[in-house]
């Protein structure tokens, strides 16, 4: 091989090197940008969906800590949290520790005697989730806005704050027979049936009824009972209501 082509390829070589380098020093560039680009936009989105709505004029109002009431134009701080929160002796779908387990002790008692008059009437059921902090519901709704957009998320999650699960006074309960599933049908289940005309009785209600979604601003959910004490819980029963308009009436 004379000089000249050596030369040649030397260079040819030189030069593939160097568009080489300058390839990968765009893809690390372009890696950077993108990077930095989701960084600001997650930072942006979260932003948004924890801002989007103005906390100042809210109130929560609290006949006694059995009838906070927690709602959309109603919620609870971010450092709220119930002083006397304990696990109910009922069965969980899991067997590990988890937070959502939790309830007020008041209402957890209440609770474990809900499950055993269901068991002793050959009603099998399992608590999901009970106590959820400010930050977790965060989480959660912010979550459900980023794969169902904002307005399907104000009608099927409670905005942080807005949570009852936050008063440790909630508990999310199914059946085997719902697979352990928090879905609608399990208020047409024999143990959704049960716990409609049965829950009061303990002390419970289903917060958001069936009919009643103008009045409390979400939808149906036959899973979600909410301690408010037996004396409240068997007028609201009787009398076809919510919560809502039981304070109403209270007050006025």
């Amino acid at each position: 091989m004379n000089e000249g082509k050596r030369r040649t390829i030397l260079i040819r070589k030189k030069i593939q090197r160097r568009m080489r380098q300058r390839k990968r020093r765009r893809i690390f560039l372009a890696f950077i940008f993108i990077t930095m680009f989701f960084s600001i936009t997650f930072a942006i989105d979260k932003n948004y969906f924890t801002e989007a709505k103005d906390d100042s004029l809210k109130e929560t109002i609290e006949n006694s800590h059995k009838l906070i009431l927690v709602n959309k134009n109603h919620s609870l701080s971010s450092d709220y949290t119930p002083e006397d929160l304990i696990v109910p002796n009922v069965q969980f779908p899991f067997k590990e520790y988890h937070s959502k387990k939790q309830m007020r002790k008041e209402s957890a008692t209440a609770l474990e005697n809900l499950f055993k008059g269901a068991n002793e009437e050959g009603i099998k059921l399992y608590a999901i989730s009970g106590y959820r902090s400010y930050q977790r519901q965060e989480a959660i709704y912010n979550n459900k806005v980023r794969k169902a957009g904002i307005e399907e998320a104000n009608r099927l999650v409670a905005y942080p704050g807005e949570s009852e699960h936050q008063t440790g006074l909630a508990m999310d309960i199914s059946s085997p027979g719902s697979r352990n599933l928090l879905v609608e049908s399990f208020g047409s289940t024999k143990e959704g049936k049960w716990i409609k005309e049965n829950c009061h009785k303990y002390g419970f209600i289903i917060r958001y009824p069936k009919g009643k979604e103008h009045i409390t601003g979400y939808s149906y959910e036959p899973w979600h009972i909410r301690y408010v004490g037996k004396e409240a819980a068997e007028d609201i029963f009787e009398k076809d209501i919510t919560l809502e308009e039981y304070i109403l009436n209270e007050e006025l």
